[in-house]
């Protein structure tokens, strides 16, 4: 079997348009979710409307998926699963390759290139050193407090941004730096941290103009779900296109992107590919938050808490489509000015095929992993809008003891494989914050209090009750017991 290269792939199976050799994009963090979402969307903008849309783009650390791709001249391919069968095509928009802790210079030389005019972000919540307690900059980051040493060579992604943008001001051309992770007001917190990371560092008054003025943050909502790679999708993706691809994308047939129209420096025709241009950003990613993520959050805990490996494989069972739908119906959607034209129950129900969806079968504990960065953005604010209005958030607080059931395992949960493979980086700082406390009660209220979730979900005392009476339920009597006593 021939790998995947610009001689052998199969014609015809150009996702969209090839870029052109130079590039006019950046992008920082080339994951999978990177290369199913936003690369998809430029490449269809380009074989509509044309551009010099090329990307260089930059891993954080590892050179697995960019050393597979600049073997293969750039290219790798999509595979589209659904219940309807399998898709696989070809995206051809990668034109440079690096890795940002090897060659930071090459990293801040790109963002100051003036002919680069998006820099697209994909590095996870974690990836901007913001700290969601302090709503600014994480001081306490090792790393970004090394990037603010006057002289030194970046190794934080707002590190590198933050001195391409101060190179950048000295010639004044415009650009846009265009989150693409599932933060609420992911441009506003991108803003946020490199205006506060360049008034730390003692950048000048001309850089600090250059960046309230000349560069576009603008808010943006992403979806679609991408799990990892595996060697059933690399087979999958032989037997469609019969070459080899060392770092094919599996992904859904759904696809969305929400953006505000902030970008001074121009952008590519991405509402061509079907991007929505929309002023109710927020509208919308409140929608994905706390009807698509903690969704998924509740599917993949109650999901790993009974050993079950996949998305669709949780949703299989009764009780865990009762918890979700009462979590959706009854917790989420009452705090949720929804988007215009925006069908709830249609919204739920291409929800519903999305989880019904077998050939994708997302991981429980992908999904269950870095509940810590990703419960914050999801829960807090939607529960105490139901709570300061008079009600209790039963599924909610399901939802959170479900997590510290996971992750700080009290006596009476079961220890999966799936919970197991749960990366939660915060799980050693929740076990200082149990200390020597036993009970599920006590347990639910340490966590709490600690200010995991907020400084101001602990001091709704009914909340935190709550809380442990559903972890003590799911520690005497498993999972479904407590989907009773939360729904019931």
């Amino acid at each position: 079997m021939h790998p995947l290269n610009r001689s052998t792939r199969p014609a015809s199976s150009l996702i969209g348009a090839s870029a052109p050799a130079t590039p006019g994009m950046i992008h920082l963090g080339i994951g999978n979710f990177h290369r199913a979402h936003a690369a998809v969307y430029t490449a269809l903008a380009m074989e509509e409307s044309g551009g010099v849309w090329g990307i260089s783009a930059y891993a954080h650390r590892s050179r697995g998926v960019i050393d597979a791709m600049g073997a293969q001249d750039g290219l790798y391919s999509v595979l589209q699963l659904s219940p309807s069968g399998e898709q696989a095509q070809v995206v051809d928009v990668h034109r440079r390759f690096g890795v940002l802790t090897e060659d930071p210079a090459a990293v801040v030389a790109e963002i100051a290139d003036s002919s680069r005019r998006v820099l697209t972000v994909t590095v996870s919540e974690g990836g901007y050193g913001w700290s969601p307690n302090a709503s600014g900059l994480d001081l306490e980051n090792a790393g970004i407090r090394a990037d603010l040493a006057a002289g030194s060579a970046p190794r934080t992604v707002i590190g590198a941004i933050a001195r391409g943008v101060e190179r950048r001001a000295a010639s004044g051309e415009p650009m846009t730096i265009q989150s693409c992770d599932n933060l609420q007001g992911n441009g506003d917190v991108a803003r946020a941290v490199l205006t506060q990371f360049l008034e730390e560092s003692g950048a000048d008054e001309d850089v600090l103009r250059f960046a309230r003025t000349r560069v576009g943050f603008p808010n943006s909502m992403v979806d679609r779900i991408v799990p990892a790679t595996t060697d059933r999708t690399r087979e999958s993706v032989e037997r469609l296109l019969g070459v080899r691809d060392g770092v094919p994308v599996p992904t859904e047939e759904f696809t969305m992107w929400v953006m505000q129209d902030d970008h001074p420096g121009g952008r590519p025709d991405w509402e061509a590919a079907g991007a929505v241009i929309s002023d109710q950003v927020d509208r919308y990613e409140l929608v994905k938050l706390r009807l698509v993520n903690a969704s998924q959050s509740l599917l993949a805990y109650l999901g790993v808490l009974q050993g079950i490996p996949t998305i669709p494989g949780a949703w299989q069972h009764p009780a865990v489509q009762d918890a979700v739908l009462a979590q959706i119906r009854h917790d989420a959607l009452p705090t949720i000015p929804l988007p215009d034209g925006l069908d709830p129950e249609a919204y739920i129900d291409s929800l519903v095929r999305r989880w019904e969806n077998v050939p994708l079968a997302d991981s429980t504990s992908r999904i269950a992993s870095l509940g810590s960065i990703r419960l914050p953005q999801r829960i807090p604010a939607a529960a105490l809008h139901q709570l300061h209005a008079g009600r209790m958030p039963h599924v909610f607080a399901l939802l959170i003891a479900s997590w510290i059931a996971t992750n700080v395992r009290p006596e009476g949960i079961t220890v999966t494989p799936e919970i197991e493979a749960v990366d939660e980086p915060a799980r050693e700082r929740m076990l200082q914050a149990v200390g020597a406390v036993t009970t599920p009660r006590e347990i639910a209220r340490a966590i709490l209090e600690a200010g995991f979730l907020g400084l101001e979900l602990p001091g709704q005392e009914d909340f935190t009750d709550r809380v442990g009476e559903l972890l003590e339920v799911l520690c005497r009597g498993g999972v479904e017991a407590a989907i009773r006593d939360a729904i019931g």
